[in-house]
């Protein structure tokens, strides 16, 4: 059963919105129907080059096969990166389309771990002026050109879109394979400045929403759990995660295990959501307007 939030909960979010106090995070899940989905790319790949393994659904471990089996950490990347480019962008004017939904809203900053562009291109398409920054979280990106060179300060109309694991135009920024993840934690853990202070405050210092991720995914949780999840008890702001419909006893585990870190799950598509949160900000506006 799809379920969606209380009144209440609503309120706090929106009100979050409105104050420019809310940062979308977005996952693949957000992408879903436009750009293939990484399991299929994972068994095309197996197929392709003879992965020996059974979980051939995986593209972090056949990309992880790739690399070893090329001896050219690279291949994969520059294989996905191939495949993502010619892909057309998504009617950023459909109703429930999530990047154009969240291009709407006013809001400074906007976090990814997807590779494509189309929250910048959201953006844009309202007339925003947003930046691309990329995490240098290896060696061979450290120098590539940041926004925050010139001490900018993101606001809704000249907002900051933070690739946290590589955008498609940089290969050398992916994190794809096994060992990309590996070394991304350990060089974030090790010098935190990887992740600017500004980019750091959204995570923290605002309500985060997840829109295209599974949150029973070793993925996200290495994100909840290595980058937010530091943030003192006493300062943490109500989060969101949308999350497709599972069994009954799945929606009761993730409720409960993510309400201790003042998490609420939305059980519904990343459509199904934005739908609903784009009409409930019609509403919310609204009202706001007549108050003065």
């Amino acid at each position: 059963m799809l379920g969606t939030f209380e009144d209440k909960t609503w309120d706090t979010l929106l009100k979050r919105i409105y104050d420019g106090k809310c940062t979308p995070f977005l996952g693949a899940g957000a992408c879903y129907g436009v750009l293939p989905l990484g399991a299929d790319i994972a068994k095309e790949w197996a197929k392709e080059h003879g992965y020996p393994m059974t979980d051939c659904y995986d593209l972090t471990r056949v990309a992880q096969f790739l690399a070893v089996d090329r001896n050219d950490p690279m291949f994969p990347k520059e294989e996905i990166a191939r495949q993502f480019k010619n892909v057309t962008p998504p009617d950023f004017n459909e109703p429930d389309e999530p990047h154009g939904v969240l291009a709407d809203f006013p809001l400074p900053v906007y976090l990814t771990t997807n590779y494509d562009d189309f929250m910048v291109k959201a953006l844009r398409s309202r007339g925003k002026n947003p930046k691309l920054e990329l995490c240098k979280w290896n060696k061979y990106i450290e120098d590539y050109p940041s926004v925050f060179e010139s001490n900018i300060e993101p606001d809704a109309t000249n907002p900051i879109v933070f690739h946290f694991h590589g955008h498609m135009e940089v290969p050398e920024s992916l994190v794809l394979a096994e060992d990309d993840y590996l070394d991304f934690l350990v060089n974030i853990k090790r010098n935190e400045n990887l992740i600017p202070f500004r980019i750091q405050r959204a995570l923290t210092g605002a309500s985060l929403l997840f829109v295209g991720y599974s949150l029973a995914d070793w993925n996200f949780r290495v994100i909840f759990r290595g980058l937010i999840d530091s943030t003192e008890r006493s300062l943490r702001r109500l989060s969101v995660a949308v999350q497709i419909e599972r069994d009954a006893n799945t929606q009761k585990y993730l409720t409960a295990y993510f309400k201790k870190e003042d998490v609420q799950i939305y059980w519904g598509t990343a459509r199904e959501f934005c739908m609903e949160l784009k009409k409930r900000w019609k509403e919310f506006t609204k009202k706001r307007s007549k108050k003065g």
